[in-house]
């Protein structure tokens, strides 16, 4: 039996998590649980699973951040939400725990000290986003290589519509992402494509392939999640309807593949499977954090931290839609490039991007 030790159980990830322990008691056990703050969902997981430790980060940051390094856990799961994800996957990794991560802050802020670190203690992490997870697949579970990683995204709500139009986008409309069910922020991130760029920068830290190297494409239908074209101009590609079960599960069940009641693809029907172009003019969120994933150090941390501002003050009503890439851009041009040192370092950017959207939404 895998012991787990969860990170960010009361998200639309952590909960799916559980969902895979319930489905499968006889493969998993959870030994320690952790959430942002306390709340009746929480109190409710720990008298069902009735972990030997569980914390939550507002009330007790030093028992939350004990759960990321729990003795006894096989697999630390992280799927805590934004920049304080990165904490648990430092601790983690120094503990010398396998980390199934599905926390991308965690690469897109820190990559340049975690992954170092990782190799260095010799730790696996195990990729969780659906995009990752189908490299990880295709590259049998390793690194090999490659010549080139595409990326797939659904062209969110909005694709193609003019910026007249995105003007005017209200909170409801940006949250109706065409085929997948996901938390209010990522849905966000997913009509602006912030979080496509987001995904080849993990995907450059993850896998080591150069930017050059890795490309996005619109697939509408959502169900292939990457694509892998190695030397010899083969590509494998992984392939399911859009669900987080098949990747959450696989990541915990690794190197098994354990029953999944999800619908599988009939093969015998027709249908057809579209691949477009993404146009990079069309999304200057996403091609923003390519930049700044481009640009290294510092400044993808604080693209991070201005977008959760500027969503969470989108979905307050407060700024428009397109407003959204304005704060970003306009933190980043305002912040100091330097290279990545310390976490103690990243906690600064953080918040000063964070106080520097703040003044910039107030402006608006």
């Amino acid at each position: 039996m895998k012991k787990v030790a969860l990170i960010g159980s009361c998200g639309s990830i952590g909960m799916q998590v559980l969902e895979v322990v319930r489905r499968h008691p006889e493969e998993f056990e959870i030994v320690a649980l952790a959430t942002r703050s306390e709340n009746l969902i929480f109190d409710s997981q720990v008298a069902e699973f009735r972990p030997r430790l569980a914390a939550a980060f507002t009330t007790d940051r030093y028992r939350a951040i004990a759960v990321a390094k729990c003795a006894e856990a096989d697999i630390i799961f992280n799927a805590a939400g934004g920049f304080e994800g990165l904490e648990y996957s430092l601790a983690a990794v120094r503990a010398g725990k396998t980390l199934a991560l599905a926390n991308k802050e965690s690469i897109i802020c820190g990559g340049e000290i975690l992954l170092p670190l990782a190799r260095k203690k010799g730790v696996q992490i195990i990729p969780v986003d659906s995009e990752h997870s189908a490299i990880w697949q295709c590259l049998d579970f390793g690194q090999k290589p490659v010549r080139r990683l595409v990326i797939t995204a659904s062209g969110g709500p909005f694709k193609g519509q003019p910026r007249e139009v995105l003007d005017k986008v209200t909170p409801e409309e940006a949250l109706k992402h065409p085929t997948w069910k996901m938390g209010r922020k990522i849905s966000i991130d997913s009509a602006t494509l912030m979080n496509k760029g987001f995904e080849i920068i993990e995907a450059h830290g993850l896998f080591g392939v150069p930017y050059e190297n890795i490309d996005a494409v619109i697939q509408p239908q959502s169900v292939v999640h990457s694509l892998v074209e190695f030397t010899d101009g083969s590509t494998l590609a992984q392939l399911s309807y859009p669900t987080m079960q098949v990747p959450i599960q696989l990541a915990l069940s690794y190197p098994s593949r354990l029953d999944l009641a999800v619908q599988p693809i009939d093969y015998t029907q027709p249908f057809s499977l579209d691949f477009q172009p993404l146009v990079k003019e069309e999304y200057p969120c996403f091609a923003l954090a390519l930049e700044c994933g481009q640009a290294g150090g510092v400044l993808p941390c604080a693209l991070n931290a201005a977008d959760e501002v500027a969503v969470a003050a989108f979905l307050e009503g407060r700024i428009s839609f397109t407003d959204i890439f304005r704060v970003t851009e306009s933190v980043v041009s305002k912040t100091r490039q330097t290279g990545v040192r310390s976490f103690t370092q990243l906690e600064e950017t953080d918040a000063i991007a964070r106080t520097l959207a703040k003044k910039i939404i107030d402006g608006l």
